[in-house]
């Protein structure tokens, strides 16, 4: 499948200032996939060594880091020449073996002009009792199959080239067939093996069918962290996210059968993991967002929108008959939409504003930054009078530079109140921040 994150790879590769790569993301995102398509199309050798199928392999490590005696020993195990400039060497799940996570440091010393990439998940559970390599790595976050990637993989490329454009009008034939694929795109998801389930077989039952074994893989990590939390707690989170999903986390309401304590953890572990996003309220009077972060105050949503809505006990029959996003499971499945393609064009990090006083308050969806001005995000099916919370906001902060209003309808502007209107499968390309 064709990946966004190919041109980053690209320009990782073409830096004079290049250090080793490591890419990072939940399980089942495409971390794998992508590396070797890479490989094998813009060097001579991709040089894969996985480090979890193989872990007699993780010998190599045990002793001297020295990278010239790990290439030596890696291309005598693979039978491979790992040759300066001509060869990818691909670590795969890292994270299973901490001291190849070490040896980073050594290779961006002693190898710099030796292409190098790592992946793993779970990696901040790998690196708790090992000296990083800091400042000797690069990192770069990898998530779902975002709308363009759907389009590109179902083979509607015209379409996949308007959604990444720039946002404009488009003729209502175009604008319904596009909000049809993205109803179909949100009960299929973004996980690449439920995208090719639905390629395949073109049913979106089967591909929701993926999502319900991709939960159980989740689960079954959970195991991993038992030492860390309690997994029947981690696993109540997991699922008092989906059904909470846009509101304010009160540990209380994610489950009410593990102490306040055992909450908080199971919802920072989970995040490690990269299976729920936390967005965190912040300020919008100036850059950067997350120096005015709370980390008490949040909001989180899931990997996915095809994992949220198993866990959210919908029925595809019933809400694939609505019409409009918005209506269904009460806008949630719009705001997890929302929020998916934005940690891909915000890089990661979102946050969103909340104002809370006596006898009034105000909450807007998103923050977004694009080239370094703060735009408030929401996601709404009514008229610009019913933007309460996002008038509110760019009255109170007038360094904004004014709101975008995702919905099912129609591009429109409203300059006199700095507001935009955008179809919803304008969302990356309209808070792309670069």
């Amino acid at each position: 499948m064709k990946r966004i994150i190919e041109q980053s790879l690209l320009s990782w590769k073409a830096s004079p200032r290049r250090k080793p790569l490591l890419i990072r993301g939940a399980r089942q995102v495409g971390k794998t996939y992508s590396i070797e398509q890479f490989g094998c199309e813009y060097f001579d050798h991709l040089v894969k060594i996985d480090l979890e199928r193989n872990r007699q392999w993780h010998r190599v490590f045990e002793g001297n880091l020295a990278a010239q005696h790990i290439r030596a020993e890696l291309e005598v195990l693979v039978n491979q020449t790992i040759a300066t400039g001509r060869s990818l060497l691909f670590l795969d799940e890292i994270q299973s073996c901490p001291r190849a996570i070490m040896a980073l440091r050594y290779f961006y010393e002693e190898l710099p002009d030796l292409h190098v990439v790592a992946a793993g998940s779970l990696l901040e559970f790998a690196i708790t009792d090992i000296p990083f390599p800091v400042g000797r790595i690069q990192f770069l976050d990898m998530h779902p199959i975002i709308f363009a990637e759907y389009l590109w993989a179902v083979g509607q490329e015209r379409l996949a080239e308007i959604v990444l454009g720039v946002p404009a009008p488009v003729p209502e034939t175009v604008h319904d067939l596009l909000m049809a694929e993205l109803k179909k795109y949100c009960f299929i998801g973004g996980m690449p093996e439920a995208v090719s389930t639905y390629v395949e077989t073109g049913s979106i039952q089967q591909a929701s069918n993926v999502h319900g074994e991709l939960c159980e893989t989740y689960r079954q990590d959970f195991s991993k962290y038992a030492r860390r939390a309690d997994p029947d707690c981690l696993d109540a989170v997991f699922r008092g996210v989906a059904r909470d999903l846009g509101h304010h986390v009160k540990y209380s309401r994610l489950t009410d059968a593990c102490a306040h304590t055992t909450v908080k953890r199971a919802v920072n572990l989970l995040s490690k993991a990269s299976i729920i996003t936390k967005v965190p309220a912040a300020s919008p009077s100036g850059l950067p967002l997350g120096s005015s972060a709370s980390e008490r105050k949040y909001k989180a949503f899931l990997v996915d929108v095809g994992i949220w809505q198993h866990l959210s006990g919908m029925r595809i029959d019933t809400a694939y008959a609505e019409e409009d996003l918005m209506d269904i499971y009460r806008g949630a499945m719009a705001e997890q939409y929302v929020g998916q393609e934005m940690m891909v064009s915000q890089g990661s990090d979102l946050y969103y504003w909340a104002r809370e006083t006596r006898g009034s308050s105000a909450e807007v969806d998103y923050l977004a930054v694009m080239d370094g001005s703060i735009f408030g995000i929401e996601v709404k099916s009514g008229p610009a009078g019913r933007l309460r919370s996002l008038h509110s906001l760019l009255q109170t902060y007038q360094n904004c530079a004014g709101g975008l209003v995702f919905s099912a309808g129609p591009y429109s502007e409203l300059p006199e109140q700095r507001l935009t209107f955008l179809p919803l499968y304008f969302v990356f390309a309209a808070t792309r921040s670069v």
